[in-house]
């Protein structure tokens, strides 16, 4: 068990930051050839996979032992007690269409507890980072979630699944009720990013399924540090590994849980 988590969390801060860069410089760059699909509409290029080995280097320095759970697949690694959960970059659609936003995003987990978070906005030059009791951080600001009472006052965020479309019906449904009964819904392209926008109040709430869990480990931990709730589609626990996640204030997660309940099953 690891005793202090701050030092490490931010040494992974200046991981992030620096492979951030990295992508940040390939952008201007990068050309249609070096792009290659993994399966319907899921892209992945050179600059995944070159950033996603950089920051695997980077953290088997820090803790030889841990193991890894990584999008690209770049190493096959078991950890006894520890795994870090890697996307290395979150949101490559909007990467190759020259789109902001996109991050880097780096949890470490502690058996199945998630004990630290990063999360690095590339356009932006933001880093939002949390660690397990040590409270939400933006460039080293705290930061905390919303504090809107309803979701009349509410603006949310959500994602749209890739490939998996066996719940698009009761999701379209969920969305419009959501466009009718808040501020509006957007959809920015990072699940990584908008779980770090509710922790720091620039949205009220973040829900999506058929994600994977390089895509939430990271940003449910900063969420929750910043105040706020974060449950899978039943209001249980499972949101890391369980492929669906609601993240918000704690003044909507009532109402907007009840709605989810009641469509998403």
């Amino acid at each position: 068990m690891i005793r202090e988590y701050r030092p490490l969390c931010l040494q992974v801060c200046d991981v992030a930051r620096e492979v951030g860069q990295y992508i940040r410089e390939e952008l201007p760059r990068l050309r249609s050839s070096d792009i290659e699909s993994k399966g319907l509409h899921n892209y992945v290029t050179h600059v995944d996979t070159t950033a996603e080995k950089r920051i695997v280097k980077a953290l088997e320095q820090m803790l030889p032992d841990a193991g890894f759970i990584v999008e690209e697949e770049s190493i096959s690694k078991e950890g006894d007690t520890h795994r870090w959960v890697v996307d290395p970059l979150d949101g490559t659609t909007n990467f190759i269409h020259g789109l902001p936003c996109f991050s880097v995003s780096i949890a470490l987990m502690e058996g199945q507890e998630v004990v630290l978070g990063v999360i690095y906005e590339v356009a932006r030059d933001e880093c939002f980072y949390a660690w397990k009791g040590g409270g939400a951080w933006l460039n080293d600001e705290p930061i905390r979630v919303s504090q809107a009472a309803s979701l009349g006052e509410s603006l949310l965020a959500t994602g749209f699944p890739y490939f998996d479309y066996s719940l698009l019906e009761q999701y379209m449904e969920l969305f419009t009720w959501c466009l009718r009964n808040t501020h509006g819904v957007r959809r920015i392209g990072s699940a990584a990013v908008d779980l770090a926008y509710v922790a720091c109040g620039r949205f009220e709430g973040f829900f999506e399924y058929s994600l994977s869990a390089w895509d939430v480990a990271a940003g449910s931990l900063i969420v929750t540090e910043a105040g706020g709730m974060v449950t899978d589609f039943r209001g249980g626990d499972n949101f890391v590994f369980g492929k669906e996640i609601v993240a918000t204030n704690r003044g909507i997660h009532p109402p907007l849980m009840e709605r989810v309940k009641a469509l998403m099953q």
